[in-house]
Protein backbone atom coordinates (compact mmCIF):
# COMPACT_ATOMS: atom_id res chain seq x y z
CA UNK A 1 0.00 0.00 0.00
CA UNK A 2 1.35 3.02 -0.95
CA UNK A 3 1.11 5.84 1.88
CA UNK A 4 -0.73 9.32 1.24
CA UNK A 5 1.22 12.29 2.66
CA UNK A 6 -0.99 15.63 3.73
CA UNK A 7 2.01 17.60 1.94
CA UNK A 8 4.07 17.69 -1.52
CA UNK A 9 6.03 14.50 -2.32
CA UNK A 10 8.11 12.93 -5.06
CA UNK A 11 5.97 11.64 -8.10
CA UNK A 12 9.07 9.82 -9.83
CA UNK A 13 10.32 6.53 -8.86
CA UNK A 14 13.36 6.37 -6.02
CA UNK A 15 15.39 3.52 -6.61
CA UNK A 16 17.68 1.70 -4.26
CA UNK A 17 20.68 -0.81 -5.32
CA UNK A 18 23.45 -3.32 -3.42
CA UNK A 19 26.72 -2.25 -5.10
CA UNK A 20 28.80 -4.60 -3.05
CA UNK A 21 28.90 -5.90 -0.12
CA UNK A 22 32.10 -6.68 2.70
CA UNK A 23 31.93 -9.06 5.93
CA UNK A 24 34.36 -7.78 8.65
CA UNK A 25 36.04 -5.99 5.70
CA UNK A 26 36.65 -8.94 3.75
CA UNK A 27 34.90 -8.37 0.20
CA UNK A 28 31.87 -11.00 -0.93
CA UNK A 29 31.75 -12.47 -4.65
CA UNK A 30 28.80 -10.67 -5.61
CA UNK A 31 27.64 -12.73 -8.36
CA UNK A 32 26.82 -14.92 -5.48
CA UNK A 33 25.43 -13.45 -2.40
CA UNK A 34 23.69 -10.45 -4.16
CA UNK A 35 20.48 -11.00 -6.76
CA UNK A 36 19.36 -7.52 -8.72
CA UNK A 37 16.52 -9.31 -9.72
CA UNK A 38 15.14 -10.48 -6.10
CA UNK A 39 17.13 -7.52 -4.48
CA UNK A 40 18.06 -9.87 -2.11
CA UNK A 41 21.59 -10.31 -0.23
CA UNK A 42 22.79 -13.86 1.25
CA UNK A 43 24.89 -13.56 4.02
CA UNK A 44 25.22 -16.94 4.93
CA UNK A 45 28.07 -17.89 2.43
CA UNK A 46 30.87 -16.10 3.36
CA UNK A 47 32.82 -18.89 4.90
CA UNK A 48 33.05 -18.02 8.50
CA UNK A 49 30.57 -18.70 10.96
CA UNK A 50 31.45 -16.05 13.63
CA UNK A 51 31.71 -12.41 12.31
CA UNK A 52 30.36 -9.15 13.59
CA UNK A 53 30.32 -6.71 10.98
CA UNK A 54 28.53 -6.69 7.02
CA UNK A 55 29.17 -3.58 5.55
CA UNK A 56 26.61 -2.97 2.57
CA UNK A 57 27.52 0.07 -0.20
CA UNK A 58 24.24 1.34 -1.65
CA UNK A 59 23.29 3.52 -4.14
CA UNK A 60 20.02 5.49 -4.86
CA UNK A 61 18.41 7.03 -7.78
CA UNK A 62 15.95 9.80 -7.00
CA UNK A 63 14.03 11.76 -9.52
CA UNK A 64 16.72 14.44 -10.01
CA UNK A 65 13.95 16.68 -12.46
CA UNK A 66 11.73 16.99 -9.70
CA UNK A 67 14.50 17.80 -6.75
CA UNK A 68 15.49 21.44 -7.62
CA UNK A 69 11.99 22.88 -8.75
CA UNK A 70 9.52 21.36 -5.25
CA UNK A 71 8.65 22.87 -2.51
CA UNK A 72 11.16 21.25 -0.48
CA UNK A 73 14.41 22.23 1.06
CA UNK A 74 17.42 20.82 2.84
CA UNK A 75 16.91 17.12 0.81
CA UNK A 76 18.29 14.09 2.79
CA UNK A 77 18.50 10.28 1.32
CA UNK A 78 19.22 7.81 4.19
CA UNK A 79 19.21 4.30 4.27
CA UNK A 80 17.56 2.25 6.85
CA UNK A 81 17.99 -1.24 8.24
CA UNK A 82 15.63 -2.77 10.34
CA UNK A 83 13.98 -6.13 11.36
CA UNK A 84 10.84 -6.66 13.21
CA UNK A 85 12.28 -10.05 15.11
CA UNK A 86 14.62 -8.09 17.38
CA UNK A 87 13.77 -4.27 17.00
CA UNK A 88 16.94 -3.27 14.76
CA UNK A 89 17.23 -0.11 13.64
CA UNK A 90 20.29 1.29 11.70
CA UNK A 91 19.90 4.81 9.49
CA UNK A 92 22.89 5.85 7.36
CA UNK A 93 23.16 9.02 5.00
CA UNK A 94 23.49 8.51 1.52
CA UNK A 95 25.40 11.49 -0.34
CA UNK A 96 24.50 13.48 -3.51
CA UNK A 97 26.83 12.64 -6.15
CA UNK A 98 27.95 14.48 -9.38
CA UNK A 99 26.43 11.37 -11.30
CA UNK A 100 22.82 12.19 -9.81
CA UNK A 101 23.24 9.28 -7.89
CA UNK A 102 23.46 9.39 -4.06
CA UNK A 103 25.96 6.86 -2.32
CA UNK A 104 27.05 5.25 0.83
CA UNK A 105 27.44 2.66 2.96
CA UNK A 106 25.83 0.94 6.24
CA UNK A 107 26.92 -1.25 8.52
CA UNK A 108 24.92 -4.51 9.66
CA UNK A 109 25.64 -5.52 12.79
CA UNK A 110 25.22 -9.58 13.77
CA UNK A 111 24.83 -8.82 17.11
CA UNK A 112 21.00 -6.71 16.31
CA UNK A 113 19.93 -9.19 13.70
CA UNK A 114 18.49 -12.43 13.68
CA UNK A 115 17.47 -13.73 10.33
CA UNK A 116 16.46 -11.55 7.55
CA UNK A 117 16.44 -7.78 7.95
CA UNK A 118 14.95 -5.17 5.40
CA UNK A 119 17.15 -2.42 3.92
CA UNK A 120 14.87 0.61 2.73
CA UNK A 121 15.27 3.95 1.01
CA UNK A 122 13.79 7.17 2.52
CA UNK A 123 13.71 11.11 0.94
CA UNK A 124 13.41 13.18 3.49
CA UNK A 125 12.91 17.54 3.66
CA UNK A 126 11.94 20.26 4.78
CA UNK A 127 8.83 20.94 3.53
CA UNK A 128 6.32 23.88 4.37
CA UNK A 129 8.80 24.73 7.28
CA UNK A 130 8.70 21.47 8.83
CA UNK A 131 12.13 19.45 8.65
CA UNK A 132 12.25 15.55 8.08
CA UNK A 133 9.15 15.17 6.59
CA UNK A 134 9.09 12.10 4.41
CA UNK A 135 8.91 13.28 0.41
CA UNK A 136 10.28 10.00 -1.17
CA UNK A 137 10.79 6.00 -0.45
CA UNK A 138 12.02 3.08 -2.09
CA UNK A 139 8.87 1.27 -3.14
CA UNK A 140 10.63 -2.61 -3.35
CA UNK A 141 13.24 -3.06 -0.67
CA UNK A 142 15.93 -4.87 -0.15
CA UNK A 143 16.29 -8.13 2.01
CA UNK A 144 19.19 -8.80 3.79
CA UNK A 145 19.38 -12.69 4.57
CA UNK A 146 21.75 -13.75 7.51
CA UNK A 147 20.72 -17.48 7.37
CA UNK A 148 20.44 -18.10 3.24
CA UNK A 149 23.37 -19.04 1.32
CA UNK A 150 21.77 -18.33 -2.02
CA UNK A 151 20.08 -14.88 -2.47
CA UNK A 152 16.36 -15.81 -3.00
CA UNK A 153 13.89 -13.23 -2.55
CA UNK A 154 10.89 -15.70 -2.13
CA UNK A 155 9.48 -15.76 1.09
CA UNK A 156 9.40 -19.08 3.11
CA UNK A 157 10.07 -20.68 6.37
CA UNK A 158 13.38 -20.56 8.11
CA UNK A 159 14.23 -23.29 10.33
CA UNK A 160 16.96 -22.98 13.25
CA UNK A 161 17.70 -26.01 15.35
CA UNK A 162 18.87 -25.16 18.61
CA UNK A 163 18.60 -25.73 22.74
CA UNK A 164 16.04 -23.75 23.98
CA UNK A 165 17.82 -24.51 27.75
CA UNK A 166 21.21 -23.78 27.05
CA UNK A 167 21.57 -22.16 23.61
CA UNK A 168 22.15 -18.47 22.26
CA UNK A 169 18.83 -17.65 22.19
CA UNK A 170 17.98 -16.48 25.83
CA UNK A 171 14.41 -15.89 24.92
CA UNK A 172 13.75 -19.22 23.73
CA UNK A 173 14.92 -20.34 27.73
CA UNK A 174 11.24 -20.27 29.14
CA UNK A 175 10.04 -22.35 26.67
CA UNK A 176 12.64 -25.42 27.44
CA UNK A 177 9.84 -28.00 27.12
CA UNK A 178 8.35 -27.13 24.53
CA UNK A 179 9.56 -29.61 21.22
CA UNK A 180 9.33 -26.64 18.68
CA UNK A 181 8.43 -23.15 19.10
CA UNK A 182 6.98 -20.57 15.56
CA UNK A 183 8.07 -17.17 15.34
CA UNK A 184 5.95 -15.62 12.85
CA UNK A 185 7.61 -12.04 13.24
CA UNK A 186 9.30 -9.84 10.48
CA UNK A 187 9.68 -10.29 6.77
CA UNK A 188 11.11 -14.21 7.50
CA UNK A 189 8.95 -16.70 9.69
CA UNK A 190 11.42 -18.97 11.57
CA UNK A 191 10.17 -22.87 13.38
CA UNK A 192 12.52 -22.95 16.21
CA UNK A 193 13.36 -26.61 16.94
CA UNK A 194 14.30 -27.32 20.16
CA UNK A 195 17.44 -30.08 19.92
CA UNK A 196 17.07 -30.27 23.96
CA UNK A 197 13.51 -31.35 24.40
CA UNK A 198 13.09 -34.32 22.74
CA UNK A 199 16.01 -37.00 22.43
CA UNK A 200 16.43 -37.84 18.23
CA UNK A 201 14.17 -35.49 16.95
CA UNK A 202 16.49 -33.73 14.57
CA UNK A 203 17.46 -37.54 13.66
CA UNK A 204 13.88 -38.41 13.26
CA UNK A 205 13.29 -34.93 10.80
CA UNK A 206 15.96 -35.18 8.82
CA UNK A 207 16.39 -39.05 8.89
CA UNK A 208 15.22 -40.65 5.09
CA UNK A 209 14.04 -44.06 4.55
CA UNK A 210 14.11 -46.11 7.90
CA UNK A 211 11.67 -48.59 9.35
CA UNK A 212 7.73 -48.57 9.24
CA UNK A 213 7.66 -47.07 12.17
CA UNK A 214 10.18 -44.31 11.73
CA UNK A 215 8.87 -43.63 8.73
CA UNK A 216 5.29 -42.61 10.33
CA UNK A 217 7.29 -40.93 13.08
CA UNK A 218 8.65 -38.58 10.25
CA UNK A 219 5.21 -37.95 8.78
CA UNK A 220 3.87 -37.30 11.84
CA UNK A 221 6.08 -34.99 13.61
CA UNK A 222 6.63 -33.22 10.22
CA UNK A 223 2.95 -32.65 10.10
CA UNK A 224 1.97 -31.88 13.00
CA UNK A 225 4.86 -29.14 12.51
CA UNK A 226 3.90 -27.69 9.57
CA UNK A 227 -0.13 -27.17 10.97
CA UNK A 228 1.43 -25.76 13.86
CA UNK A 229 3.18 -23.55 11.69
CA UNK A 230 -0.22 -22.88 9.00
CA UNK A 231 -2.11 -21.36 11.99
CA UNK A 232 0.47 -19.36 13.98
CA UNK A 233 1.43 -17.46 10.57
CA UNK A 234 -2.51 -17.16 10.02
CA UNK A 235 -3.09 -15.37 13.27
CA UNK A 236 0.18 -13.07 12.25
CA UNK A 237 -1.11 -12.27 8.93
CA UNK A 238 -4.58 -10.80 10.26
CA UNK A 239 -3.02 -9.52 13.74
CA UNK A 240 -2.11 -6.42 12.58
CA UNK A 241 -3.76 -5.14 9.50
CA UNK A 242 -3.59 -1.71 8.04
CA UNK A 243 -7.16 -0.29 6.81
CA UNK A 244 -7.89 2.43 4.17
CA UNK A 245 -9.57 5.94 5.81
CA UNK A 246 -12.80 4.17 5.65
CA UNK A 247 -11.85 1.37 7.69
CA UNK A 248 -11.42 -1.80 5.06
CA UNK A 249 -8.55 -3.40 5.34
CA UNK A 250 -5.60 -3.72 3.23
CA UNK A 251 -4.42 -6.78 2.37
CA UNK A 252 -1.01 -7.39 3.60
CA UNK A 253 2.74 -8.34 1.65
CA UNK A 254 5.17 -10.66 1.67
CA UNK A 255 4.36 -14.10 2.94
CA UNK A 256 1.42 -12.47 4.95
CA UNK A 257 -0.90 -12.27 1.62
CA UNK A 258 0.39 -15.83 0.41
CA UNK A 259 -1.01 -17.23 3.90
CA UNK A 260 -4.15 -15.40 3.81
CA UNK A 261 -4.43 -16.22 0.09
CA UNK A 262 -4.22 -19.45 0.15
CA UNK A 263 -5.70 -20.07 3.80
CA UNK A 264 -9.06 -18.02 3.07
CA UNK A 265 -11.31 -20.28 0.94
CA UNK A 266 -11.41 -22.77 3.73
CA UNK A 267 -11.73 -20.44 6.48
CA UNK A 268 -14.79 -18.53 5.43
CA UNK A 269 -15.38 -20.65 2.30
CA UNK A 270 -17.88 -18.78 -0.24
CA UNK A 271 -16.45 -15.46 0.46
CA UNK A 272 -13.91 -13.86 -2.33
CA UNK A 273 -10.60 -13.15 -0.27
CA UNK A 274 -11.56 -9.57 0.39
CA UNK A 275 -15.03 -10.21 1.69
CA UNK A 276 -13.12 -13.02 4.17
CA UNK A 277 -10.34 -10.37 4.83
CA UNK A 278 -13.30 -7.62 5.39
CA UNK A 279 -15.30 -10.02 7.79
CA UNK A 280 -12.43 -11.01 9.75
CA UNK A 281 -11.16 -7.59 10.50
CA UNK A 282 -14.54 -6.55 11.53
CA UNK A 283 -15.05 -9.55 14.18
CA UNK A 284 -12.01 -8.93 15.69
CA UNK A 285 -12.07 -5.49 16.24
CA UNK A 286 -15.98 -5.72 17.57
CA UNK A 287 -15.39 -8.83 19.34
CA UNK A 288 -17.99 -11.33 18.07
CA UNK A 289 -17.57 -14.52 16.24
CA UNK A 290 -13.42 -14.98 16.70
CA UNK A 291 -13.92 -18.04 19.01
CA UNK A 292 -16.41 -19.62 16.00
CA UNK A 293 -13.46 -18.84 13.61
CA UNK A 294 -11.19 -20.94 15.25
CA UNK A 295 -12.81 -23.96 13.09
CA UNK A 296 -12.16 -22.77 9.91
CA UNK A 297 -8.89 -21.24 10.75
CA UNK A 298 -7.95 -25.13 12.48
CA UNK A 299 -9.57 -27.19 9.17
CA UNK A 300 -7.39 -24.89 7.15
CA UNK A 301 -4.11 -25.30 8.39
CA UNK A 302 -4.87 -29.24 8.77
CA UNK A 303 -5.49 -29.06 5.18
CA UNK A 304 -2.40 -27.05 4.09
CA UNK A 305 -0.09 -29.47 6.42
CA UNK A 306 -1.84 -32.81 4.78
CA UNK A 307 -2.08 -33.66 8.35
CA UNK A 308 -5.30 -36.20 7.56
CA UNK A 309 -3.46 -37.75 4.53
CA UNK A 310 -0.18 -38.22 7.00
CA UNK A 311 -2.66 -39.82 9.92
CA UNK A 312 -4.57 -42.24 7.30
CA UNK A 313 -1.31 -43.63 5.73
CA UNK A 314 0.53 -43.94 9.23
CA UNK A 315 -2.85 -45.98 10.39
CA UNK A 316 -2.74 -47.90 7.29
CA UNK A 317 1.13 -48.49 7.86
CA UNK A 318 0.66 -49.26 11.36
CA UNK A 319 -2.31 -52.04 10.77
CA UNK A 320 -0.04 -53.60 8.07
CA UNK A 321 2.78 -53.74 10.63
CA UNK A 322 0.33 -55.50 13.65
CA UNK A 323 -0.42 -58.19 10.51
CA UNK A 324 3.19 -58.70 9.68
CA UNK A 325 2.47 -57.89 6.01
CA UNK A 326 5.72 -55.61 6.08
Amino acid sequence: MKAVYPYPVLFGDTTAEVLSVSVDDSPLPYATCVSTDEQTVALHLSGREHWERATLSVAAVLPKAELPDGPWSQVQCVAVLTEKATNARTVARLAGGEDGRWHGSIDLLKSLHRVRATLSLIVVATVEGIAGRVIGTAQQPWYIDLMAAKPNRASEVNILASDFRNGELEWLRPYADAAWLVEPAGDLPTVHLNTGAVEGLMDVLNGSGGSVAERTLRELTAGQIAQDVWTSLFHAAVSDLETEDDGTPVMPGGWRESVLTLMMPDVMPGRTTADALYEISKRRVNGYGWAELQTGIQYAATKRSQLTRKLTSAVRSAARAEKGTV
